[in-house]
């Protein structure tokens, strides 16, 4: 094995390119710690780097960007008694998050395949966030007894309509088209022409940004079905509470509907009541830094103080046995305005 393909981060220049590529393609290039910490080295480094002029991340293989964080690594600090070892992870990674949305150079990501959790991390807060045809991205952590994170609330916090509420509560996947209209993406690249769109990122001086470069080879999708389904999810995600939501779904006669609500139903009800919380205060917020914030009041609070978390890891990702006993078991156990132990949990140490 060569030194490139034993790396789990790849980054180096090309001309006045710098490239960071994810290389875990095996396992569709989650991040672990120190793949974070080489993301952010590489970043700081080329801040102040007078001849790179344009960042771009991509990921090795072609399932995928990135599926996400090693959850699997967070269940097994919780599970050993050092909870306190989450705070490492969370604070490095959204501090890179940060550096992202706020970096003094244009930042292109390429969301090809899979881009889920941390990833939309990496490629939601970049200057030009490019999909293609195999793109598929989300924010699934309700299906696993947790809460959006990595900035993810800004973006559906202002996602149109309440498509923010029904996507961070359902952990429902977006097309190519579904990322654009949902303001996840900015451009639909062909994956066949990404390659192209590489070496004219690294080489071309005409036309002068990156989104210009990046218009040359950007095409149009298939039309998104959300624009024709927002009167259901609006009328239903707009709801005050989990439960109310969950009662008009009930009541709503759009066939999905009775999926949505089927969904709701099998989820963590305080997973559920935490992420409606949080993406409703992150609309009001001023930027993402404010939104992390937020965030990781409420991831760390999971992790010191609900059995959710665990119980959702465990029955997805350790014992596979799908069946979640979550704790309460239904949404009408929950005590009134269960999002707020979370809300106002102060954690230790601060995040920035």
């Amino acid at each position: 094995m060569t030194d490139t393909e034993a790396a789990t981060v790849i980054a180096r220049t090309d001309s006045s390119l710098g490239r960071v590529t994810l290389n875990r393609p095996r396992a569709i290039n989650a991040l672990d710690l120190g793949m974070i910490e080489q993301i952010t080295a590489a970043l700081t480094t080329w801040a102040d780097d007078t001849d790179v002029q344009t960042v771009l991340i991509d990921g090795a293989g072609e399932r995928g960007l990135c599926a996400g964080g090693d959850v699997r690594a967070l269940y097994d600090s919780i599970t050993s008694g050092h909870p306190d070892h989450i705070a490492d992870f969370f604070r490095a990674e959204y501090a890179m998050n940060a550096l992202i949305a706020e970096y003094p150079k244009p930042v292109v990501v390429f969301a090809d395949g899979i881009t889920m959790g941390g990833g939309i991390g990496l490629a939601g807060h970049a200057a030009v966030r490019i999909v293609t045809e195999r793109s598929r991205l989300a924010m699934p952590e309700t299906r696993i007894g947790f809460t959006p994170d990595v900035g993810g609330t800004w973006l559906l916090g202002r996602a149109p309509g309440r498509l923010g509420e029904y996507f961070g509560l359902t952990g429902q996947s977006m097309s190519a088209a579904d990322a654009l209209y949902l303001g996840f993406a900015d451009h639909f690249v062909p994956s066949e022409n990404l390659d192209g769109l590489r070496d004219a990122l690294a080489t071309r001086a005409d036309p002068g940004t990156p989104n210009e470069l990046t218009l040359l080879f950007d095409e149009t999708p298939e039309p998104s079905q959300l624009p024709a389904a927002r009167a259901w999810i609006d009328e239903a995600f707009s709801g005050d509470t989990v439960g109310e939501i969950m009662q008009r779904l009930r009541e709503s006669d759009a066939p999905d509907a009775a999926t949505a609500l089927a969904t709701l139903e099998e989820l963590s009800p305080t997973a559920l009541t935490v992420t409606l919380d949080a993406v409703r205060e992150a609309r009001a917020m001023s930027g993402v830094r404010e939104a992390l914030e937020g965030e990781y009041r409420r991831v760390m609070w999971f992790g010191h103080n609900h059995p959710d978390l665990v119980e959702g890891i465990r029955a997805q990702l350790v014992d596979k046995d799908r069946d979640p006993k979550w704790q309460p078991a239904t949404v009408a156990e929950l005590p009134a305005d269960a999002g707020a132990p979370a809300r106002a949990y102060v954690p230790e140490p601060p995040l920035f």
